[in-house]
């Protein structure tokens, strides 16, 4: 007869718990994630994590390895060195690991306060990484939040929109979610401490000492905007040469493998992990091109119903985006038949594939899917883009109020479009039908503003419009918070 095994002891769990939180022997977190710099989003994380007037639990959502558990160490930091929280109320618990698997949140933050060795609830502040690990962590999140009205709990996890949906269902009055993406490349230059050479454009753009061409400051932006498209999205990456000579090892194993081959058949029970591995693979390589379930279904052997599935999990994941398409009136289509797929971080395909360099193929589309995932966290502002039978615009940003057409862009990694004005005609004609006075067409390394066909016309470098829309993205986030 085997004999029954005794259950794991609880004062290795305690001793874990006291390992996990050095302050609450030192006063300060771990030298490695102190010497980080944070996130631009951190303010605006951090002021729901103070907001402790308001009995809602944070739930911090974003892709894996963005930062989300350097973020809620640095909000730690903030705790006890800004608002001299007391370092024996500070609770980190990652749930990922297995030495917690089967203890519900209840006990665990028990356990926590038994470990720091206070028995004092009120005015704690407790975090919890990775929860979407624990079965039914929604339920027992809201339990917690109505049980211990004074204590603040701040939750992470990386599958962003199955947390969502949870959040939503049942965390409704109780949770406030909080997305973090991939890095912008406002926060790549920000991080890299290169912004000098962002300012220095900017200055020739607003005082329109223009044309302005290859000087060294576009040159070389544009040198850190390819390093942004091949490995920018992951703050780890842009600082290791060795991740970066080697992105297929680190953000396929480490990111998309875990995504593909763990986290979603987990959470979606889906069988055929090669299939849907290989259908991303496929999206990978036709990212911001216009796509139909038809043409995906008849290029991957796999049926329609499948395919639509896999798109809805890729998305939860934060892997992809879909968009949606206007006709040339401003006016949606009744039934999307097609639609482009942009991946949320643009070093997803060098992974994958290998690093570009300007000159390839495929360079314009990465150009395109780089700006794009400049604006995934503008909310309802995310543009679409336009199409019709003797056009298209890359991009169409709509009036929330009117839902018509408020601004209009085109994406080339070319300078073409300054000498030859013919390939200007279709997004002129659009702004004109439209009323728009002015439109923005990218271009490698020319800044310049023209008339055309009673249009303004600006050109302005891909990097330095990317790097806009990141800033202005942040000012959005801050400012609707």
């Amino acid at each position: 007869m085997a004999r029954k095994l005794r259950p794991i002891p609880e004062v290795l769990i305690l001793n874990r718990m006291k390992f996990e939180n050095c302050w609450w022997e030192t006063g300060f977190i771990d030298t490695e994630n102190e010497s980080l710099k944070r996130r631009l989003y951190f303010p605006s994380f951090f002021r729901l994590v103070e907001e402790v007037d308001i009995k809602r639990a944070v739930v911090l959502m974003g892709p894996r390895r963005v930062g989300k558990t350097v973020m809620m160490h640095h909000a730690i930091q903030e705790l006890l060195k800004v608002k001299k929280v007391r370092n024996n109320t500070i609770c980190f618990i990652n749930v990922e690991n297995p030495l917690y698997l089967n203890i519900s949140l209840d006990e665990l933050f028990l356990m926590a306060m038994k470990a720091v060795g206070n028995t004092e609830p009120k005015g704690c502040y407790v975090f919890f990484d990775e929860i979407q690990y624990l079965k039914d962590w929604e339920v027992h999140l809201k339990i917690l939040v109505d049980s211990y009205p004074n204590t603040k709990f701040i939750v992470s996890g990386s599958a962003a929109a199955a947390l969502k949906i949870a959040s939503n269902e049942s965390g409704a009055g109780r949770f406030t979610d909080f997305m973090l993406p991939p890095l912008t490349f406002h926060e790549y230059i920000y991080l890299k401490n290169y912004e000098n050479l962002v300012y220095q454009a900017n200055i020739y753009w607003q005082k329109r000492k223009m044309p302005f061409y290859l000087t060294n400051n576009i040159a070389a932006l544009n040198r850190h905007f390819i390093d942004y498209i091949n490995h920018g999205g992951y703050p780890e990456v842009i600082f290791s040469p060795k991740m970066q000579a080697n992105p297929g090892r680190y953000i396929k194993s480490d990111i998309i493998d875990k995504v593909l081959l763990r986290d979603l058949p987990s959470l979606y029970g889906i069988q055929n992990q090669q299939e849907l591995n290989r259908f991303f693979t496929m999206l990978v390589y036709y990212t911001a091109n216009e796509l139909s379930l038809d043409a995906l279904a008849t290029s991957s052997g796999v049926n329609k119903a499948t395919l639509k599935k896999y798109l809805e999990y890729l998305e939860a994941a934060f892997l992809i985006k879909q968009i949606n398409k206007i006709d040339d009136t401003g006016k949606r289509f009744q039934r999307q038949s097609s639609y482009k797929i942009y991946l949320t971080n643009p070093s997803l395909r060098s992974a994958l594939f290998s690093p570009l360099t300007p000159t390839d193929e495929g360079m314009g589309f990465m150009v395109e899917t780089a700006i794009f995932s400049q604006w995934l966290h503008r909310g309802d502002r995310v543009p679409c883009y336009a199409r019709w039978d003797k056009g298209e615009i890359d991009m169409v940003g709509l009036d929330l109020k009117t839902t018509k057409p408020a601004w209009a862009a085109e994406i080339k990694w070319s300078n073409s479009a300054y000498n030859h004005y013919s390939e200007l005609k279709t997004l002129t004609s659009f702004c004109n039908n439209h009323k728009l006075t002015d439109t923005i067409i990218t271009t490698i390394d020319i800044m310049d503003q023209k008339q055309i066909a009673g249009v303004s016309v600006n050109f302005i470098p891909c990097a330095l419009y990317a790097y806009n829309v990141g800033v202005n993205t942040i000012r959005y986030h801050n400012k609707n918070d």
